[in-house]
């Protein structure tokens, strides 16, 4: 399992799983926008490099999911494959996807945030919960 959505009383929050900060980070992408549509209906066919830095691996997570959600509010874009390099405190990362197609793509949930309330990242036991403000 890659992640799994969890019961939260008034927003909609995740549980991400990884072998690695690369895979917990990927997963938590993917459970985020899958919220968001059904992604077996988005292509990845366009790419988007994100490059970050934070002072500590909470952080680094919480912009990195901030950041693909701003791409896809400000271009109206689903992303669907991710691929994240963490390197320390640092991360370079690949989302691919499409713009929306409104007689493909389903929108089903429209997040507003990540918060950091809550927000837990632990790779030692390989995994992350956050909350999305909807």
């Amino acid at each position: 399992m890659r992640f799994e959505e969890i019961d939260h009383t008034a927003d909609v929050a995740i549980r991400a799983y990884g072998r690695s900060l690369d895979e917990l980070f990927a997963n938590a992408a993917e459970g985020m926008f899958s919220l968001i549509a059904d992604l077996s209906t988005v292509k990845p066919i366009g790419e988007v490099e994100v490059r970050l830095n934070a002072d500590d691996i909470p952080t680094l997570f919480l912009r990195w999911l901030s950041e693909l959600l701003y791409v896809h509010e400000t271009q109206r874009f689903l992303f669907s494959s991710f691929d994240v390099h963490v390197a320390g405190t640092a991360l370079v990362g690949h989302a691919r996807g499409e713009t929306i197609d409104k007689s493909r793509h389903e929108l089903k949930l429209a997040i507003k945030a990540v918060t950091r309330h809550g927000l837990t990242v632990d790779p030692a036991k390989g995994f992350a919960e956050v909350i999305f403000d909807i």
